[in-house]
């Protein structure tokens, strides 16, 4: 039996044979990258390498790479670790994880060399392989970052969206800057050992903007201790590039809508009015064939009165479209009704409808947006006026009411026309729903809810077919707005803005 190898023999053995044996490729660089040594791994893998340099072997390039690894090994001393494409034969290229190191000697004080040691991906165990396909192909943005925030692995979709990234610091690669962002998820990372997010912009290879959300988590720490100083950090970026971008579409999508509704809304405004005008036009001409200058005279106040309020709502197109604030002053609540009457008295008697009013004496002024209140009537009236049209009853009549009750100003429209049926009343106060056809807006009863719930009021319904319908708007005084404007109090007396509560 052979005696036992002594301890110098071993490592006489290692020494000869060690190199040759490993089964991943190493390479001694000099200074100007040329292969000095190799050994069998690397032969086998790359083919012969005497007299050549590592970037025409590795790269397939005829100068030095941009950012090389082993430039700066040979310039500070420090190992480098990274993840590569290396060519392993001609137009075809593998996976590498890449580690350079300082060779020196005690003998030796500067680096002359520098040993490449690369281990191919492909030819890792099942386990590594499953772990780089995940961290290859996870639909996200993988990079591990060492303590100066140098990139030192990034995976597929970090490549192909923000380009070469090893060996860069990661605010170059993202956000193509030359230092840090203020707070960077990283940098809080290193310092507390904690997990942190935030939402950034990045700028990608095409010069578009990236909107993604980073998490970076500790991935190693020293000596392997869980409260030791963290070595390196993996950040996790997930595209919300597209979710912002819906977002602001449909934000845009909203302002258009809303912009759509006004001009609607403002096209029902002045349809109510125009049937003011046509009562006008009615009464001027009743008066003119009749000889009756008292007449005339009024169709034409009433002519006036709305041809300014047509010009009031053109003018306003824009602040409706921002969404229109009340104007609130003290007014008598029977001023809009009376106005109301009389607009609209002479053309529903014209089309057979009987408008009558029932107006409590006595009201107290009110704080109130005079002009929308007015709106509020006036869609009521045209509608009760056009059920009472749809209906086939003789007799129809519209009744408008005011009253005051448990501290609440009440107006009241009733119809005795076509009523509506469960379906109808449920849809009544949705956007754009209308039983007018291409007659109508489907704005009307939303808009008059709507300056209703302003007014810390509510409005409430009754119908049934063939019956009629029912609409009353209750106004509490004590939830009524705070006048904001000085103006006329519907009875030819001025009112100062003061503490009472709200309108025009």
């Amino acid at each position: 039996m052979s005696p036992e190898p002594s301890p110098p023999e071993v490592r006489k053995l290692l020494d000869d044979h060690l190199f040759d044996l490993a089964p991943i490729m190493m390479a001694v660089l000099d200074p100007e990258f040329q292969i000095v040594e190799a050994n069998a791994a690397f032969r086998n893998v790359f083919g012969p390498w005497e007299g050549r340099h590592c970037y025409e072997m590795l790269k397939g390039e005829a100068a030095p790479c941009e950012r090389c690894q082993a430039t700066w090994t040979f310039a500070d001393g420090k190992s480098r670790l990274c993840d590569d494409r290396l060519t392993v034969s001609k137009g075809v290229t593998s996976h590498f994880v890449v580690r350079v190191a300082p060779l020196s000697t005690e003998d030796i004080i500067a680096n002359p060399y520098v040993l490449w040691v690369a281990s191919n991906v492909n030819e890792a165990s099942s386990l590594q392989r499953e772990n780089d396909i995940l961290f290859e192909r996870v639909p996200c943005y993988v990079t591990v970052l060492d303590r100066d925030l140098e990139v030192v692995r990034a995976n597929r979709r970090m490549r192909e969206t923000f380009g070469k990234s090893w060996g860069k610091k990661c605010y170059q690669v993202y956000k193509r800057r030359d230092r840090p962002c203020r707070k960077c998820p990283a940098l809080m990372v290193f310092e507390d050992g904690k997990e942190h997010s935030a939402e950034q912009i990045g700028v990608t290879t095409t010069g578009e903007e990236a909107h993604y959300i980073v998490t970076a988590s500790p991935l190693t720490r020293e000596h392997g201790d869980p409260n030791g100083k963290v070595n390196f950090v993996i950040e996790i970026a997930t595209d919300v590039t597209n979710l912002r971008t819906l977002e602001r579409d449909k934000l845009e999508a909203e302002r258009l809508a809303a912009v759509g509704q006004t001009v609607a809304g403002l096209a029902h405004g002045i349809k109510n009015i125009l049937m003011g005008v046509e009562g006008g036009i009615y009464v001027m001409e009743s008066g003119m064939r009749k000889s009756q200058m008292d007449r005339v005279d009024r169709g034409v106040q009433m002519l006036k009165r709305n041809v300014e309020k047509i010009s009031s709502l053109v003018k306003n197109l824009l602040s409706f479209s921002k969404g229109r604030q009340p104007s609130v002053a003290l007014v008598d609540p029977n001023a809009p009704a009376r106005d109301i009457l009389e607009l609209y008295g002479a053309m529903a008697r014209k089309v057979g409808v009987s408008l009558e009013g029932v107006l409590q004496e006595g009201l107290a002024p009110a704080p109130m947006d005079v002009q929308g209140i007015h709106t509020c009537l006036a869609n009521l009236v045209s509608n009760a006026v056009d059920a009472c049209q749809a209906s086939e009853k003789g007799d129809c009549k519209v009744v408008l009411t005011t009253s005051e009750a448990s501290g609440a100003l009440i107006y009241e429209v009733a119809d005795n026309g076509c009523g509506m049926d469960y379906e109808v009343k449920n849809r009544i106060f949705t956007t754009f729903f209308t039983t007018k056809g291409a007659g109508g807006t489907g704005l009307g009863l939303l808009t008059t809810r709507k300056i209703v719930q302003e007014h810390g009021g509510k409005i409430l319904l009754e119908s049934d077919p063939g019956q009629g319908t029912r609409f009353r708007i209750v106004l509490p005084r004590d939830r009524l707005p705070v006048v904001t404007a000085v103006t006329s109090a519907g009875d030819g007396s001025r009112t100062e803005e003061g503490n009472h509560g709200a309108a025009q």
